[in-house]
């Protein structure tokens, strides 16, 4: 009997959203029926074939993220919560006296190694990714592949109108594999132009058509065992400074740049969408009538 394929997971990075969204009380609304920006990212998974979402968020807003965001999904898809916690550590280490900052989003994975065994992506859960790239995500982890994935955007669907925003660049082969990510802070519009100012001021103007990373990936379990790896060394090397933290973007960087993983990049025309400015939240209404009047999405997404 042929194998079928296992359906891919997807891990929703949400630790942080009792802090941005006021104990989540209040969770942003887009959509015309009171959708937020995590009921189209379930909406989309759904509609790829992911068969399990899981959670990351804080064991302080456990009760009140399951009644405002999880309990919508839990009739349509298998639904799961890990906890990042600032002392879930692995054995031997400890949180520094003082320490109160999160330990960044490479801990976040770390967090659901016990709950994901099947191959799995990774979103932000506040960020709108488009409905083409939960697709190209749900092929690759699906195909049997060794190779990590990753969705790659076009610089100038990502941008907003109100201010800078930090980017990773990707350099790409000709295959369309990952060479190694850059991290552009204070990329901004400048009339018709797009231009990148780094930390000593120079500036560098670009076209707009780099393809740059916006944490959307696609990973087998065999990964958890390289970030602990990498988490344990960022332990090791930085933890006493309360301000580092330990990137998902600049891990799999490491890994592409020492020969141990081969990432995909799998390139979207899809604009990316999110609330970076106060001021973008009227544009990610718009972006979602837009694509609702083009038949993409029903006008209530669960009815």
């Amino acid at each position: 009997m042929m194998k079928l394929p296992t359906s891919p997971a997807l891990l929703v990075l949400a630790a942080g959203m009792g802090n941005r969204y006021g104990g989540l009380k209040q969770i942003g609304s887009v959509g015309p029926g009171g959708e937020t920006i995590i009921d189209y990212s379930i909406y989309d998974a759904l509609r790829a074939g992911f068969g399990k979402v899981v959670f990351v968020i804080r064991k302080e807003i456990e009760q009140a993220f399951k009644h405002a965001v999880g309990a919508r999904f839990e009739k349509h898809i298998a639904v799961e919560y890990v906890f990042q916690e600032l002392d879930r550590l692995p054995q031997g280490f400890s949180v520094p006296a003082g320490r109160t900052r999160p330990w960044g989003t490479l801990h976040a994975v770390l967090m659901a190694t016990d709950a994901i065994s099947e191959p799995f992506a990774v979103i932000n859960a506040d960020d709108f990714y488009g409905a083409e790239g939960y697709r190209m995500l749900a092929q690759h982890l699906q195909s049997g592949t060794a190779d990590y994935a990753m969705v790659g955007f076009i610089l100038r669907n990502t941008l907003s109108e109100f201010g800078a925003v930090s980017r990773g660049g990707c350099r790409v082969d000709d295959n369309d594999f990952l060479q190694s990510i850059v991290e552009l802070t204070n990329i901004a519009r400048d009339g018709m132009d797009i231009r990148n100012m780094d930390s000593t001021g120079r500036i560098t103007m670009l076209s707009g058509d780099e393809v740059v990373s916006m944490n959307m990936w696609g990973f087998t379990p065999r990964v958890f065992g390289q970030f602990r790896e990498h988490f344990q060394k960022f332990l090791r090397s930085g933890c006493l400074d309360f301000r580092a933290e330990s990137y998902l973007p600049s891990t799999v960087n490491e890994l592409v740049l020492a020969g141990q993983a081969r990432v995909k990049v799998l390139r979207t025309n899809d604009s990316w969408a999110g609330v970076t400015y106060r001021e973008d939240h009227p544009r990610v209404v718009e972006t979602i009538r837009r694509l609702i009047d083009r038949g993409d999405y029903p006008d209530r997404l669960w009815t």
